[in-house]
């Protein structure tokens, strides 16, 4: 009986959670889908205009495809850092890789007004200000503890047995990276790569401050036109970096072991 009323209680807290996080994202899909210009929900008229209205203008278009853009780029260059420095603490376990790793987490758990802040001064003082490539670098720094830990936890799960059954037989450190320990671990880098660009894309605070207007992202654009007045074109956008996300966690899902590449136990 206590185990029945504690596997109900705890059901109805993840559907009540499930619920909380899932209304919003419902009313901003509901709002997109109006065929009026006001905030109702549910709509009155289900319409696709606004999303007719998004792809048929050129700076909503430009915004979604550099966000897009720039968050494949940020995140090829954070997993790119991220490995070989994953791959040493492994390998090595040296007090000097352990302090490199530590130093690549700080970004992340700064807050982002003070990273922004602090990238702003960077690409002021090199004077390399306003650029596609400003936002890709900062990204990458910022968000790079992602792929870190995930790959760390990749290399982690490596048996040792196997590793020194390759070298037993002749394997060098290349031969094992490649043979052994690589197929491993591709799945907790690929599963880095999507939660990375999924934080750029919906990253606003360093893309504004870096590059403002100049390179002009999707977060950016949605803040700029709230700033003149509410237009469910903005909802569209919403909706649509939605569905990538959701793209790129069912995808992690369905390649891969989730609850593992996120660092739960067998």
């Amino acid at each position: 009986m206590t185990r029945s009323f504690a596997a109900m209680s705890r059901l109805a807290f993840l559907l009540c959670l499930a619920l909380f996080l899932a209304t919003p994202l419902t009313i901003v899909a509901g709002v997109s889908f109006n065929s009026t210009a006001q905030m109702t929900f549910p709509p009155q008229d289900i319409s696709l205009r606004w999303y007719s209205t998004f792809f048929s203008d050129p700076t909503w278009v430009s915004a979604l495809t550099r966000s897009i853009l720039i968050a494949l780029a940020a995140s090829l260059l954070a997993t790119s850092i991220a490995f070989p420095i994953a791959y040493m603490q492994w390998k090595t376990n040296s007090p000097l890789a352990k302090i490199v790793a530590g130093m690549a987490g700080v970004p992340f758990i700064l807050p982002p007004v003070v990273i922004a802040v602090l990238f702003l001064l960077f690409w002021g003082t090199v004077r390399h200000v306003g650029n596609i490539e400003n936002i890709v670098i900062s990204h990458a720094i910022t968000f790079i503890a992602v792929p870190l830990v995930m790959i760390t936890l990749g290399f982690a799960s490596i048996d040792k047995s196997l590793v020194e059954a390759a070298r037993t037989m002749g394997a060098r450190d290349g031969d094992v990276l490649r043979s052994v320990a690589l197929p491993m671990v591709m799945p907790f880098v690929v599963s880095s790569f999507v939660f990375v660009a999924i934080f750029s894309l919906n990253e606003y605070v360093i893309a504004f401050m870096v590059a403002g207007f100049t390179a002009e992202t999707m977060p950016v654009k949605i803040f700029t036109n709230m700033r003149t007045g509410f237009s469910p074109t903005m909802c569209v956008g919403a909706v649509l970096f939605m569905l990538i996300g959701l793209a790129g966690f069912v995808a992690i899902a369905r390649f891969g072991n989730l609850p593992k590449l996120l660092g739960a136990r067998a």
